[in-house]
């Protein structure tokens, strides 16, 4: 059970004086609203009061009012905010549903109710570990490692990190009376997690708590060994001491360095781990006896090393230098063993007082909160900015095989990281914006070739669904590798890592010639008849794109080594005067030119009046030919317009040889033409989608059936390429009900 640490606010009716734990908490740190705090922490008890009592025995008896006290005491011990206090005292209330983030919100204002929202969603991980899985106690593990750096990664405010702490070693301290189970299943937890949090965080007090009282219900046997014999020698040792201290404070003074010299508890699991680590007996542990010695200056820390070593011997390999070279998570300090009086092995650290309140408080003592802020201003940039390093996923890394990955994929490492959930509760390290399918091949590459669907937290999500921290994936696969080629495709979203669409590509590369030539050719074919463009010479694109002969641009397309768009650029380019950059991403928000303009060439004279026809709408890569018509000089159709058709069987003279120009930023008006199952928001979905991808809708006119529940839909939208039309058409296509997308045919 859950108590306050002191009996002095208990009253005699055993209630709570909340008046006089306000007064302890001040006596600890500065409170900024005083009424505030206490104001919530009656809210606390009254909905407590309220809540209907649990079944169970043991929860019954943890108290969540009391629990919050206690947080906001161990926050307080912290120097922590007082915002950080309030979210505290009403966070277990809120998770036991006894109240909700509303009612805090509108008590407590938002920032108390944003930071309650943080912590539970790090609680949210202790729901996915696994308890079946065992891991050797001390023993470095993957996965672990891997929920710690997702822990960081979830926290916007290291505020919200230090409340879990709070609440851990509450619950920690709580299940000394719980069923075994529980016992074990908290202790696991706090072990694995939360105590390697605590030392990342540089908060040693918390972090040797927490861990001695995991051992205590993960190894009971070797605890109760070792606690038995530091308990024989308690009465020796505290006398032992006395008499180092003593001795130690004179000789300082000797040498006029004030200091404050106090014994050192060993904590039980520190000694066990040593005792494993180094395969000795207990009494073979140099640092059982042990003293701290605080002084003013880094310069004392160095002159009070030289007294000790020079009254007792020291001895060899038993000394650390860590205020030279700081330990990963900012601990500075000098270790150093000697044989002390009565030849006995004795621990001597020594330390600044800044030193010694950032070993016990880590984070919180660079870290000082402004009311209303986060605290991040001026200085503490320098903390947050570490705080975020300290568990990056590469560190772990060591030669493991993966430099080569490292080096060819660069750009992955850089980016904010993310961090999802198997179905089994294993942590995959994605990259920001990594979807299904990355994850797929991040398991496995033959995961990935099988990849038919996935769920994220059990929903299905399409395939480029963009994957956040925290979720959980499961990948539905088929019986057979079959990747799909619009994976390959940028604009449609399927791939956000490279280390994936090399293997897909690789995929692709493996299957055999006459088969990637069939497959590019359908892939081509099928994207110039949605597309409505005519026959294209591809032997003369071949000799543009560096190919030898069309069967290796379709052999190129069909194998993933090249795209639809750059296919569609180098038509283009083929038909302008110059070259052209592949045009993507779109971006209309270029000045539009007069559609009476310069973009054609005619008889290799530019800058001659010209319009595009209203009947057939070309755009750059369409073959063209042009009709001078009276006053309006000449309208550029496309050689398969049927107007063409008609009015060069009427004049014949007035048909001329046009090419493009290729202006820049031109824009140039397209119908579309959509067919799908309808439903409700159809429309929208589309029109956002275009909006997106910013390109400007000019006409929509709609028609539904009701005979089959089809909907077709008639668009003008404004486009600068056909490579940009490709990818609109395609994007367009993989919306939810869409059966056909394509550019339309002619009507004239």
């Amino acid at each position: 059970m859950v108590t306050v640490r002191s009996n002095q606010v208990v009253r005699e009716d055993g209630s709570i004086d909340l008046h006089a734990w306000i007064e302890r908490i001040k006596g600890k740190v500065e409170l900024t609203d005083e009424k505030g705090l206490l104001q919530l922490a009656e809210f606390s008890r009254e909905v407590e009061q309220k809540a209907p009592r649990a079944d169970n025995a043991w929860a019954d008896s943890a108290s969540s009012f009391l629990t919050g006290l206690e947080m906001a005491e161990i926050l307080a011990d912290l120097h922590l905010d007082t915002d950080s206090l309030k979210a505290a005292v009403i966070y277990r209330a809120v998770r036991e549903r006894k109240t909700s983030l509303e009612s805090v919100s509108k008590m407590a204002g938002v920032g108390i109710a944003k930071l309650i929202e943080g912590v539970l969603r790090m609680a949210a991980i202790a729901a996915v570990m696994n308890p079946e899985k065992k891991v050797v106690l001390g023993q470095a593990s993957d996965q672990l490692d891997n929920l710690r750096k997702m822990l960081v990664a979830m926290v916007d405010d290291v505020r919200v990190a230090l409340i879990k702490l709070a609440e851990r070693t509450c619950a920690i301290r709580a299940v000394k009376t719980a069923p075994a189970d529980k016992r074990q299943r908290v202790a696991r937890e706090v072990f694995d997690i939360y105590a390697p949090l605590a030392h990342r965080l540089g908060i040693g007090h918390l972090k040797w708590e927490l861990e001695d009282l995991s051992f205590r219900y993960l190894e009971p046997d070797a605890y109760m060994r070792i606690a038995k014999l530091l308990d024989e020698k308690r009465l020796d040792r505290e006398n032992y001491i006395r008499n180092v201290e003593k001795s130690l404070i004179d000789a300082l003074a000797r040498v006029g360095i004030e200091a404050e010299v106090t014994g050192r508890a060993k904590h039980i699991y520190s000694i066990w781990r040593k005792m494993k680590r180094k395969n000795i007996d207990f009494y073979q542990v140099y640092d059982i006896r042990a003293v701290r010695v605080l002084v003013p200056e880094i310069r004392d820390c160095y002159a009070a090393l030289g007294v000790v070593h020079n009254i007792w011997q020291h001895i060899p390999k038993e000394f650390d230098d860590y205020i030279a070279t700081p330990k990963e998570n900012g601990y500075r300090s000098l270790h150093t063993a000697v044989l002390g009086p009565e030849g006995k092995v004795l621990e001597v650290q020594i330390r600044t007082q800044d030193m010694h309140d950032e070993a016990e408080l880590g984070v919180c003592a660079h870290w000082r909160y402004k009311e209303g802020s986060t605290g991040r201003t001026g200085s503490y940039d320098d903390k947050i900015a570490w705080l975020r390093q300290v568990l990056e996923w590469q560190e772990e890394l060591g030669d493991t095989g993966v430099s080569s990955v490292l080096s060819q994929f660069s750009e992955d490492i850089i980016d904010e990281r993310i961090y999802v959930f198997t179905p089994d509760g294993h942590v995959v390290d994605l990259a920001s914006g990594a979807t299904p399918l990355d994850f797929a091949y991040h398991i496995h590459t033959e995961v990935g070739h099988r990849c038919r669907g996935a769920k994220v937290n059990g929903r299905i999500v399409p395939l480029n669904y963009h994957l956040q921290t925290g979720e959980q994936v499961e990948i539905l696969k088929g019986n057979e590798a079959r990747p799909s080629r619009d994976w390959l495709q940028p604009s449609l979203g399927f791939l956000g890592t490279s280390r994936a669409r090399a293997k897909v590509i690789h995929w692709f590369k493996q299957q055999d010639r006459s088969r990637n030539i069939e497959d590019g050719r359908e892939i081509l074919e099928k994207e110039f008849k949605r597309l409505d463009m005519g026959k294209m010479s591809m032997d003369r694109l071949a000799v543009l794109l560096g190919l030898k002969s069309s069967e290796d641009v379709y052999a190129a397309v069909g194998a993933g080594d090249l795209r639809v768009s750059q296919v569609l650029n180098g038509i283009q380019e083929l038909e302008g005067d110059q070259p052209q950059q592949e045009l993507l991403p779109l971006d209309t928000r270029r000045p539009r030119i007069n559609p009476v303009t310069s973009e054609f060439s005619i008889n290799g004279v530019d800058n001659l009046m010209t319009s595009i026809a209203g009947c057939c709408k070309p755009v750059p890569g369409d073959e063209v030919v042009g009709y001078i018509s009276v006053g309006k000089g000449v309208t550029v159709h496309r050689k398969n317009c049927r107007e063409v058709a008609r009015l060069t069987e009427i004049n014949p003279d007035r048909i001329i040889d046009v090419s493009w120009s290729a202006e820049a930023g031109q824009v140039y008006p397209v119908d579309i033409f959509i067919k799908a199952y309808d439903r409700t928001g159809l429309l929208r979905d589309i029109t956002q989608l275009l909006a997106g991808e910013r390109v400007n809708v000019t006409a929509v006119n709609t028609l539904s059936d009701r005979s089959d529940n089809t909907a077709t839909m008639a668009l003008t939208i404004e486009i600068h390429s056909l490579a940009a039309l490709g990818d609109v058409l395609a994007r367009i296509n993989q919306l939810p009900n869409v059966i056909e997308v394509k550019r339309s045919h002619q009507v004239h």
